[in-house]
Parts: C-alpha cells; sequence; structure tokens
C-alpha cells in the first residue's frame, strides 16, 4: 500500500475513533484557512487534544466563517491563517494559537507561558511561519470534508463538497 493511503487509512481509523457530539453553539470557534496544508494540520492537532469537543471550526473563506466574523464586529481584513472567535470576542495571530492551546488537553496549556513574551515579538514569529506557511507546507485544492462523525463541529460543513 502506497506511502499516502497508508496515512489516510490511519487518519480515518482515527476519525472513526472520536464519539460524536453535540457542539454548543457558544463554543469557542477556529477559523482557519481552508486551503493551507499547515492550517489542516493545525485542526487535526486541535480535534485529537480536544476530547470533550469544546472547538467548532470553519474555513476563513467559508460563508460561515464570514458570518461569524461579521456578528463578532470584524469588519476589515484579518490574517489568512488562524483566527479564534470566543464570546464575542476576536483573537488572531499568537493570541489566537495560544488561547486555543490553553483549551486543549494537558500539556499543551503549558504553553501559556508564552503570553508572558510580548505580543509583538510573538505576532513576529507568527507573521514569519504564515507568510511561509504555503512555500513550506504547501496549499489544497479544496477544502477538506470532514467526516460524519466530526461535521457537527464544522460550522460551514454543508459548503464542503
Amino acid at each position: 500500500m502506497p506511502k499516502e493511503r497508508r496515512r489516510m487509512a490511519a487518519q480515518d481509523s482515527r476519525s472513526r475513533s472520536i464519539r460524536r457530539v453535540s457542539v454548543p453553539a457558544d463554543s469557542p470557534l477556529v477559523l482557519f484557512d481552508g486551503v493551507c496544508n499547515l492550517c489542516h494540520g493545525s485542526v487535526q492537532f486541535i480535534i485529537r487534544r480536544d476530547p470533550q469537543a469544546r472547538f467548532r471550526f470553519a474555513a476563513l473563506q467559508s460563508a460561515a466563517g464570514q458570518q461569524a466574523l461579521a456578528a463578532a464586529g470584524v469588519l476589515g481584513k484579518l490574517p489568512d491563517s488562524i483566527v479564534l472567535v470566543r464570546g464575542g470576542k476576536v483573537a488572531v495571530k499568537s493570541g489566537a494559537a495560544l488561547a486555543i492551546a490553553r483549551g486543549l488537553r494537558w500539556p499543551w496549556p503549558l504553553l501559556s507561558v508564552f503570553w508572558l513574551v510580548p505580543y509583538p515579538l510573538r505576532d513576529l514569529v507568527y507573521d514569519f511561519i504564515a507568510r511561509n506557511r504555503i512555500r513550506w507546507f504547501g496549499q489544497r485544492q479544496e477544502c477538506w470534508v470532514p467526516t460524519k462523525e466530526l461535521r457537527a463541529r464544522f460550522l460551514d460543513a454543508g459548503e464542503r463538497r
């Protein structure tokens, strides 16, 4: 079996082991670049480390993602990598990444120590990675389609084919 097919089969078996849960509408919402491989990997990382299924997801490019931003009062352009909408507030760049890490299972909340680093410095590192993410990790031609078990956690699941 080719390496890529083995990897996809392993991903499918992990996805099947995730229990179906109902996700509250007030759960934190992670908006991500739907075609970026790094962002896709980040979503998979969050899903595997969020056993209580607190986080919901949507692609920034989706209508659901845009509606969530509008509802939070965001009118301007945001970074096209990862954004966290929680309690009507929007976190971007390193602030979003650290807030997400804080909501994951042990040991990821330990990354909260990086809140002590001034945000301009944190965001400088974040921007460097974000600027190069497509070159380093590539991109998809289409957004990833979640499995049946995960569909309830994706606001834009109906938009994906």
